[in-house]
C-alpha cells in the first residue's frame, strides 16, 4: 500500500527534465525614467556650469599633448600648463584681431549699393523670422498680425547677457589650467571611486574617452583648415571679394552640426551679390555644398569614424535633445557627449544594449 501511494504521488508530479530557473531581477522602468528625468533637469538648470566645464575639458584634451611635450623637456607641469594656456589665449587674440580688421575692411569697401542690399536683406530676414498670419478682428474691422515662433530663441537659449557670458567664459582658462596640472591625479582619483573589480574597466573607459575627445577636436580642426583652404581657392578663382577671409569663415561654419550647410553658404552669397555674376554665385554654392558632402561622407568617417562609431539616427536625436537643452552650445557639444556616453555604455554590462543601439 505504501509503495502504491508513493507511485501515485510521483505520477502526480509534473514531468520536467530540470528544475525551473529562478526569474531574474525585473527592471524597474519607473526608477529609470525618474533617473533620466533628474539628469535632464540637472542639465537644463545647470547648463552654464556644465557647458563651461565641458568646454574646459575639451580644451584641456587639446592642450594635453603640448603640456606633455614641455614636461618631457624637463619643465614643471604647472609651468608647462601655463605656457599652453597663454599660447591658446594669444592665438585667440590674434584670430579676433585679424578677423576684426578684415571685417572692418570689408565694411569700409562695400559699394554704395549696400544700403539697398541691407534693406532687401532685412526685409527677407523679417519675413523668414516671422510668418505673418492675418486674422480678421470683427470688432475693429482691421487685420491683426500674429508673429510666428522665433526659432532663433532656441539657439540662443541659455546665453544670457553679455556680462554673464563673459563671467562664465573667464572660468574656462583657469579650469583648463587646473585640469592640465592635476590630470593624472584626477584620473587616478576618479578610478579609485569605483570598486576594486571595476577599476580596470574604469581606467580603460577613461582612456578611450580621452582619446575620442582629443581625436574629435584635432580632427575637426584639420577638417576645418582643409575646407577653409579649398573654399578660399574656389572663391579666389571666382574673383569673390575678400575671398581670403570669407573662404575660411565658410569652411569652419560648415563644421557646425545640422546647420553647417546653411551657415557656410551665407557668407559667399552676401559678399558676392553685386560683385559676381549669377553663374559664378551658383558655382560658389555648388562648391560649398560639394566640399561639405566630401567632409561628411569621406573625411569624417576616415578621421573620426573609428572613434565616434555613432549611427546617424543617434546623432540626429542627440543634436535635437542637446540643442533644446543648451541651444547653440548644445549643438557643438552634442556629438562628443553622446560618443562619451556610448563608450561608457559599452563597458558597463547592464548598459551594453544602449551602446549597441547608439552604435553603427
Amino acid at each position: 500500500m505504501v509503495e502504491t501511494a508513493e507511485i501515485q504521488i510521483e505520477s502526480m508530479r509534473p514531468a520536467t527534465s530540470a528544475e525551473p530557473a529562478l526569474p531574474g531581477p525585473k527592471r524597474n522602468w519607473t526608477q529609470n525614467l525618474i533617473g533620466i528625468g533628474a539628469i535632464l533637469a540637472l542639465c537644463y538648470y545647470c547648463e552654464i556650469v556644465l557647458a563651461v566645464m565641458l568646454v574646459a575639458v575639451l580644451l584641456s584634451f587639446v592642450l594635453a599633448p603640448i603640456v606633455d611635450g614641455l614636461t618631457r623637456a624637463r619643465l614643471p607641469r604647472g609651468l608647462a600648463a601655463a605656457i599652453a594656456i597663454l599660447l591658446l589665449l594669444a592665438a585667440l587674440v590674434g584670430v579676433v584681431y585679424v578677423s576684426y580688421n578684415q571685417a572692418a575692411s570689408l565694411v569700409d569697401n562695400l559699394p554704395k549699393y549696400t544700403s539697398k542690399l541691407r534693406e532687401e536683406a532685412g526685409r527677407y530676414r523679417k519675413k523668414a523670422e516671422s510668418l505673418e498670419v492675418l486674422e480678421p478682428e470683427h470688432e475693429k474691422g482691421v487685420m491683426s498680425v500674429r508673429p510666428a515662433t522665433d526659432w532663433t530663441g532656441v539657439l540662443t537659449h541659455g546665453v544670457g547677457s553679455l556680462s554673464e557670458v563673459f563671467l562664465a567664459g573667464s572660468f574656462i582658462p583657469f579650469l583648463a589650467y587646473f585640469m592640465l596640472t592635476w590630470q593624472e591625479h584626477v584620473r587616478s582619483a576618479t578610478v579609485m571611486l569605483f570598486p576594486m573589480k571595476s577599476r580596470n574597466t574604469a581606467y580603460v573607459t577613461l582612456g578611450l574617452i580621452s582619446a575620442m575627445i582629443r581625436s574629435f577636436m584635432v580632427g575637426n580642426l584639420l577638417i576645418g583648415i582643409f575646407l577653409g583652404a579649398m573654399t578660399t581657392v574656389v572663391f579666389w578663382l571666382l574673383h569673390l571679394p575678400f575671398f581670403y577671409i570669407v573662404g575660411f569663415i565658410s569652411g569652419f561654419l560648415s563644421l557646425v552640426p545640422y546647420l553647417g550647410v546653411v551657415l557656410a553658404v551665407a557668407p559667399p552669397i552676401f559678399v558676392g551679390l553685386g560683385h559676381v555674376t549669377s553663374t559664378e554665385l551658383v558655382y560658389m554654392i555648388v562648391a560649398v555644398l560639394g566640399l561639405h558632402m566630401l567632409a561628411l561622407n569621406v573625411l569624417y568617417p576616415k578621421i573620426l569614424g573609428r572613434r565616434l562609431q555613432l549611427n546617424p539616427l543617434a546623432v540626429t536625436m542627440a543634436l535635437l535633445i542637446w540643442a533644446s537643452l543648451w541651444g547653440a552650445i548644445g549643438l557643438l557639444l552634442a556629438i562628443p557627449i553622446t560618443a562619451a556616453m556610448k563608450i561608457i555604455f559599452d563597458h558597463v554590462e547592464p548598459l551594453k544594449p544602449y551602446g549597441v543601439w547608439l552604435g553603427e
